[in-house]
């Protein structure tokens, strides 16, 4: 089960079968067949193919080019159901099933394309969990975690906790989401106030993508036990309720996203886990979606978070084209959509006092890099501290991962006093 999606045998194989199933589904039969019916079978394969490519994609909300190889297998599914529509009379039935199949086939190369693309899945293991609703590693409930409390040593590693955050401030209602809790969390009755940060991944996906896909659990576990223990709270967030609704973050007509982040997770975790409430320790940290409601976020509710990490985030909340963003996400309200946008929202809050954050990207986004370069300068006008760094790699979770692990020793430096002894350099 832990077979790449990703790269080597298994997707090649499964490519290298599909066409195979796809050649004999079409078979030689006659010459009529060859000359006019595959033909026309191509045909419209491919015009449903550009169809389904061009203003398909826009009716769906997606905003991001696809490669020309998910095209490329669409249209061998599509060709597949043609052909068995086509040659249905004619065929006998294990050619017909052969069809069924190759369409089959066809349509998993074409979804696994897709994977390859955004790095969603890396391995049949993660995407079988994932479908089944699996309990993440190390995951625990409330009720379980009440055993691990107060004890006189501290424990190898930190606790991942399923959480049911009342929404009692937003009204938005979120799916189950999670809470990392570092080892020095477990020791004694009389632990610290911890430092928190909010993570938020991208458009589509779940709480539980930070933890499978981002490695944040073991990055924070190294982290800890270098340090005694001593890391902060973790928190997965969902801040879209199901995989395709992409709130950017804010209030809108698709909920109340930044309520939710701002108001419901802090008193909750406040409450609950004894976390600092000091908007000094609190940083949020998010990958493409996430990384522009990280920065969104800091510089909208200062007096909440105070750090941010921005990976491969955008100029501003988007959700397509600009008529597309102010419709989907603002309701048509100019006001509400100039509210979120972070140039403006630095422009017209003036100075912040020990803001400080971290734009990552990587040398395939382009437009990224620009928008970062833009992002930071803006920031340093106001008074925040940012740097930018572009390290190989693409769009991709693969890229993220590693990205946050790098920045995370200068993130929990940010969030943890001058004088704790966890601490490794002075602050930014």
């Amino acid at each position: 089960m832990n077979v790449s999606l990703l790269a080597g045998w298994f997707p090649a194989t499964l490519d290298v079968i599909a066409v195979g199933v796809l050649l004999v589904a079409v078979g030689w039969r006659n010459r009529r067949w060859r000359s006019r019916s595959v033909p026309l079978i191509v045909g419209g394969a491919v015009l449903g193919t550009l169809i389904a490519a061009y203003p398909g994609t826009r009716l769906l909300g997606i905003t991001d080019p696809l490669p020309f190889r998910v095209w490329l297998w669409f249209g061998a599914a599509l060709g597949a159901l043609i052909l068995l529509a086509a040659g249905w009379r004619s065929a006998r039935w294990w050619r017909r099933g052969t069809a069924v199949l190759a369409a089959a086939l066809a349509t998993l190369v074409c979804v696994n394309q897709i994977n390859q693309f955004v790095g969603y899945y890396p391995t049949i293991d993660s995407a079988v969990n994932d479908w089944t609703d699996s309990a993440l590693p190390g995951q625990v409930s409330m009720s379980g975690l009440a055993h691990d409390t107060g004890t006189a040593k501290l424990p190898p590693a930190g606790r991942l906790v399923a959480v049911n955050i009342p929404p009692a401030y937003s009204g938005f209602r979120h799916r189950q989401e999670l809470v990392y809790l570092p080892p020095i969390w477990f020791q004694g009755h009389h632990r610290p106030a911890l430092p928190v940060v909010e993570l938020i991944g991208g458009e589509r996906g779940g709480p539980g993508d930070w933890v499978r896909l981002g490695n944040a659990v073991q990055v924070s576990d190294a982290y800890a036990r270098r340090h005694h223990g001593y890391a902060p709270i973790l928190v997965f967030t969902d801040p879209i309720a199901n995989f395709d609704n992409d709130t950017e973050c804010v209030n809108g007509p698709r909920g109340n996203s930044a309520d939710h982040l701002d108001q419901d997770i802090p008193r909750f975790v406040e409450n609950t886990f004894g976390a600092s409430r000091d908007p000094r320790q609190w940083a949020v940290a998010g990958f493409s979606m996430g990384g522009t409601c990280a920065l969104d976020l800091v510089v909208e509710h200062p007096s909440t978070f105070t750090h941010f990490v921005d990976i491969s985030g955008d100029l501003a909340p988007n959700s397509g084209n600009p008529a597309q963003t102010l419709h989907d996400l603002y309701g048509g309200n100019v006001a509400a959509e100039k509210a979120n946008e972070p140039l403006l929202v630095m422009r017209a809050h003036g100075p912040y006092h020990g803001v400080s954050g971290l734009f990552l990207t990587s040398t395939a986004e382009i437009s990224h890099q620009h928008e970062a370069e833009e992002l930071s300068k803006a920031a340093a006008k106001v008074g925040i501290w940012s740097r930018v760094e572009i390290s190989p790699g693409r769009h991709v979770w693969q890229f993220a991962g590693p990205a946050f692990a790098s920045a995370y020793p200068w993130l929990v430096d940010q969030l943890t006093p001058a004088d704790h002894p966890a601490r490794s350099s002075r602050p930014a």
